[in-house]
């Protein structure tokens, strides 16, 4: 049987498009991204604020859109994706982490999926696959819905490598978890190892091509996928199998996939991909593939709000609480998570967090990147400006979105909304 695939790269900002090129094609996206076929850019915005490697780079977004149009895909067919959730504003995240300067520069379609998109029942979307769930049935024993459009698209994925207070680490696997759950997500929790196996499951049936790319320029450390300790790490990944680009992810950051990553387990038991990096080919930059990262991991600090979350899902608050999640008190979790993510840790320690990194290379390419052009030969960004102190501004506008945010978290809650998204007739 064929080997899975992974293909790594060292990258700096002066090859980053370049580099992105090679990476995709050293890992054959060409042969799983079928260029007749409609293909998603599944974009991840973790926070809706800029912070490093929570959320999908504009430099990530540039070099897939160029490698692709390079390779001869057709603009037409190609689009951004975005998920949303009661807690991220998606269209707020794709403007202050300059996603949307790149999608609205290269002319692409930019698609919301909780917005004026269909949604049909999984049932009659993948059939008798759902009697292989491991999880899904027990937490939606009604079903569950997910985006019409996704039925015979490509979808290429755009995680970064970082930690998860949930899953450990989160990658491609998770990436997929906003796009193909209801609003009712946060329901799985408890299960969400099994969960992120059976979305897969899913993936692979209604997907035309599955790809990832998973962008390590930042990595994440700590109590992810937010308040993490960022670093630079100079690293591009890419690779079809699904499970396999996380476990050589899980691998840098200095995990071992099989025994600590149970989602990995589960879905290489399964033989949904492969989870054993000494199992799969490696090709590109085999020393990169080989460092380790030594990362702590999300459980050692954990925040506040992590903790919380651990007793609520897990722990000792699971008999009070967790019960609420499911009914119309559900609203009461969504406003703590904005006050403590929006209100109270990023005004207070992320400038602290950012303060040297964003004198990075990477971080003053993000800082300049409106003022800053690639050279002519498009390999990447040479010049990357100087260091902006004020690149993280946090005054009185921070506090007033953030406002924003909690009326959000409640006004568009499902518990909250009159009206609810329904399966649309065949």
């Amino acid at each position: 049987m064929k080997k899975s695939k992974v293909a790594i790269l060292r990258t700096s900002p002066a090859t980053v498009l370049r580099d992105y090129r090679e990476v995709m094609n050293l890992a054959g996206y060409r042969d799983v991204v079928d260029s007749s076929a409609e293909t998603a850019l599944k974009i991840n915005i973790s926070w809706h604020f800029f912070y490093p490697a929570a959320s999908t780079t504009p430099w990530q977004l540039e070099g897939v859109i160029r490698a692709m149009l390079a390779d001869g895909y057709s603009k037409g067919k190609i689009h951004a994706c975005h998920n949303r959730t009661v807690v991220i504003d998606a269209h707020l995240g794709e403007r202050q982490n300059k996603q949307l300067n790149v999608v609205q520069a290269h002319g692409l379609k930019n698609v919301h999926l909780y917005e004026n998109e269909e949604w049909m029942d999984i049932r009659e979307a993948v059939g008798d696959l759902t009697k292989e769930f491991i999880c899904l049935n027990d937490v939606y024993p009604k079903g569950f819905m997910i985006p019409r459009r996704f039925l015979g698209e490509n979808i290429i994925h755009l995680p970064t490598v970082k930690t998860h207070i949930f899953t450990t680490t989160t990658g491609a696997m998770k990436n997929a978890f906003g796009g193909l759950l209801n609003e009712h997500r946060h329901w799985t929790h408890p299960v969400i190892h099994e969960t992120l196996v059976d979305l897969l499951m899913i993936q692979k049936k209604i997907h035309r091509g599955v790809f990832a790319v998973m962008d390590g320029t930042f990595a994440g450390d700590g109590p992810g996928p937010r308040c993490m300790i960022p670093k630079v790490k100079n690293i591009l990944l890419a690779s079809a199998d699904q499970v396999a680009i996380d476990a050589v992810a899980a691998k840098l950051m200095g995990f071992d996939p099989l025994r600590d990553i149970k989602f990995i387990r589960l879905a290489h038991e399964k033989g949904l991909g492969c989870g054993d990096p000494k199992e799969i080919e490696i090709t590109g930059d085999l020393d990169a593939a080989n460092e380790n990262w030594h990362f702590e991991g999300p459980f050692k600090e954990m925040t506040f709000a992590s903790r919380c979350q651990h007793k609520i899902y897990w722990g000792c608050l699971k008999k009070p609480l967790e019960w609420s999640l499911k009914t119309w008190l559900a609203p009461w979790s969504y406003i703590a998570s904005v006050v403590y993510h929006d209100l109270f840790w990023y005004p207070i320690y992320a400038k602290k967090q950012l303060k040297n990194i964003m004198k990075s290379p990477w971080g003053r390419l993000f800082a300049n990147w409106e003022k800053i052009v690639p050279d002519d030969a498009g390999k990447g960004y040479p010049d990357v400006g100087s260091a902006e102190p004020n690149s993280l501004k946090i005054d009185t506008r921070h506090f007033w979105e953030g406002l924003r945010l909690v009326g959000m978290a409640v006004t568009e809650s499902p518990e909250m909304k009159a009206k609810q998204i329904k399966p649309t007739p065949k």
